[in-house]
């Protein structure tokens, strides 16, 4: 086995590990929020920490959202800027297709929506809610299901939800940003700037880039935008390939140190503090009767699954894009089920675009969607690995 086929099982391994402490994070949320001790769970969850200055006075759920989310996004940006320059993303037509699928999942759940919860009060924000594909829960599913399946396809679906959630945040920049500070927003492309020429001047030291990691987190966050974006624009910046004489590149690097701790801590803490709905059986019943919990439902579980999968093929067959040769159209048609997986950012979207009780209802409608999406793709996922092995 090559060292970069090593490197790959040794990063799967530590990402299904990763992927059962996720589904275990969310089940202890469930649970929690739902026993006799749901009150003390909201009540932690809601534990204000951090100065007032620059608006860093969050709730721990908040601080687990803004920042440890951040994290994740970094890695993500990370592996995603690796495979553009050097990877199987570095061909144009290739690169192209998980753009356009992305696009096409954005699309298409959002137009369903809008049609199905049509005259609803809240639809002109709440079409948003199943724009989005959560990345961990994703590639969890993946990494826990399909170990035998080519690198193409995870390369594929993290690129497709890098792309989806990039747009998402977009999404809520555009949208849920009620302040915009100009001077925060500033120093925050300052510092990235300061940083992109850092790497270009090949200065190594954690001592420079930590301290201007925080910086341009805390700019963003300042600024109005999802602090997330800061996480992502900080990976793509970082150089991927190595100098005569390097052992490792810098995001070679920082992506190996960094990745269990993304998938083992931050992304399950994330979870253990989002997933905590109150749900019963009222609830449950007006998730299905009630317009706009229907149409997420709807907008995740089938717009997602044509829009991915319809994008892909118009895209190949218009000869604007390749579809990977080891990638089969049936795996294409896994992953763009497993897109429904709306958890992390629709769950942020609903919060952010809806009053308190319907977001509850539009929060447990993206659970159900994002159970059944997992689900269903996890049996077509095993059915293409057994083939694939």
């Amino acid at each position: 086995m090559t060292a970069s086929a090593k490197d790959f099982a040794r990063y799967l391994r530590t990402e299904t590990t990763g992927g059962l402490i996720l589904l275990a994070a969310t089940a202890l949320a469930l649970l929690w929020a739902n026993s006799p001790w749901g009150d003390l769970y909201r009540t932690f969850r809601d534990i204000e920490l951090g100065p007032q200055l620059l608006h860093l006075n969050l709730t721990l759920g908040e601080w687990a959202q803004d920042g440890l989310l951040a994290l994740f996004f970094f890695v993500a940006g990370l592996e995603l800027k690796r495979e553009l320059v050097v990877g199987e993303l570095s061909k144009f037509k290739q690169a192209v297709l998980p753009v356009l699928a992305a696009l096409g999942g954005m699309i298409v759940p959002a137009v369903l929506a809008v049609a199905v919860a049509w005259g609803h009060p809240d639809i002109g924000r709440g079409w948003a809610i199943p724009v989005a594909t959560d990345i961990a829960f994703a590639l969890g599913v993946l990494a826990l299901t399909a170990s035998n399946l080519p690198s193409s396809a995870r390369v594929f679906l993290l690129s497709l939800a890098v792309v989806d959630d990039l747009g998402a945040i977009i999404v809520i920049a555009v949208l849920f940003t009620t302040k915009f500070d100009l001077v925060a927003a500033g120093i925050a492309v300052a510092a990235l700037a300061l940083y992109a020429y850092l790497q270009h001047k090949r200065v190594r030291t954690a001592w420079l880039y930590v301290p201007l990691a925080l910086v341009t987190w805390v700019a963003v966050h300042s600024s109005g935008i999802h602090a997330t974006i800061a996480g992502v624009a900080l990976g793509l910046l970082t150089r991927v390939r190595p100098d005569e004489g390097e052992a490792e590149a810098p995001a070679i690097r920082l992506e190996h140190r960094l990745q269990p701790w993304s998938a083992a801590v931050a992304v399950p803490l994330f979870a253990l503090f989002a997933a905590g709905i109150k749900v019963n059986g009222g609830s449950l019943g007006e998730v299905f009767t009630t317009a706009l919990p229907l149409a997420v439902m709807i907008g995740l579980l089938v717009g997602k699954f044509v829009g991915i999968l319809g994008a892909s093929m118009l895209a190949v067959r218009l000869k604007i894009a390749e579809k990977p040769s080891d990638v089969g159209w049936r795996d294409l048609a896994a992953l763009a089920l497993l897109g429904g997986v709306g958890f992390t950012v629709s769950l942020l979207i609903a919060e952010l675009a809806l009053p308190a009780e319907t977001a509850e209802l539009a929060k447990t409608a993206v659970l159900i969607a994002s159970g059944v999406a997992s689900l269903g793709a996890a049996a077509l996922l095993v059915r293409r690995n057994r083939a694939h092995a």
